[in-house]
């Protein structure tokens, strides 16, 4: 372990104040890592890996959430050198790096020598924001799911993702595994869809949240209701109930590639405040 007064080392709970002081720097891009910490105050056994941070001359600098996924925090691109120098040391073992692209790149250019080809590289994703009220009318179908919705949630859920990823979630057994994460956000009252008779037209889920934001997941239309306007509506519906009973401030990421998510999410409102990259394995 190095020194806490330079280097960088595994962070724990008595480096939880230092941490979020860190990720409020930008509360909103940094809304994951925050929530992680809160949630697991950084013990190892509760957040499945570790948080790794840098320091300077005893400050805490720059942060690293190593786990599923690689998220950088606030780090600089000497920062994001020294993160991939240490993953570097104990090979690949997330699925994806994710973050503001600046970081990212700079993760990336350090560990792709020793690590295998990704499967995929989404440069300069629009991160966006939205701090006020939708400017659009809500769709008045939104509402939080109940467990009585799963045999239209649940395919839904599955066919956004395989969509959105590439491959589906329930590849090499991982359904079982899925779900139980569809039940976990819909227990925490942050699943919300529109449904027209029995069938689901519109969803979207809060992935993760602090007192300062919450970061919206899984928007999905089906393909043969697209182009009519449900994803803007819906997307409107869940930041009023989202900014009311969550987090004053909801975001997302977006492919730049999808101009019709784009559009819909201009409508409501929402500014690009950053660019995101993620590199999937």
């Amino acid at each position: 372990m190095l020194s806490t007064r330079s280097g960088v080392r595994p962070l724990g709970a008595a480096d939880l104040a230092a941490f979020l002081d860190l990720a409020g720097r930008d509360p909103v891009v940094n809304v994951f890592a925050d929530y992680r910490a809160r949630t697991t105050n950084l013990e190892p056994r509760w957040l499945g890996g570790e948080m790794w941070g840098r320091f300077d001359g005893g400050e805490l600098v720059a942060a690293c959430h190593v786990g599923a996924n690689l998220v950088p925090v606030q780090a600089g691109p000497d920062d994001a050198r020294a993160f991939a120098e240490r993953a570097l040391s104990r090979g690949r073992t997330v699925s994806t790096i994710v973050g503001p692209h600046a970081a990212v790149e700079a993760l990336w250019e350090g560990v792709s020598p020793g690590w295998d080809r990704p499967r995929e590289a989404r440069w300069r994703q629009p991160h966006l924001e939205i701090a006020g009220p939708p400017q659009i009318e809500p769709d008045p179908r939104v509402r939080r799911t109940t467990r009585q919705d799963m045999p239209e949630l649940y395919p839904a859920c599955v066919a956004m993702y395989t969509e959105e990823v590439g491959v589906s979630p329930e590849h090499g057994g991982g359904a079982e595994l899925y779900r139980a994460r569809v039940t976990q956000l819909m227990s925490r009252g942050w699943s919300f869809a529109a449904f027209e008779g029995d069938r689901l037209i519109f969803k979207a889920e809060v992935a993760c949240a602090s007192p300062h934001a919450a970061q919206i997941q899984g928007v999905w239309v089906p393909p043969d209701q697209r182009g009519h306007g449900l994803a803007a509506h819906g997307m409107a519906a869940v930041v009023e109930m989202v900014r009311a009973e969550v987090a004053p401030v909801v975001s997302l990421y977006v492919n730049e590639w999808n101009e019709p998510a784009r559009r819909a999410y201009a409508r409501v409102g929402f500014a690009e405040t950053a660019r995101f990259s993620t590199v999937m394995f």
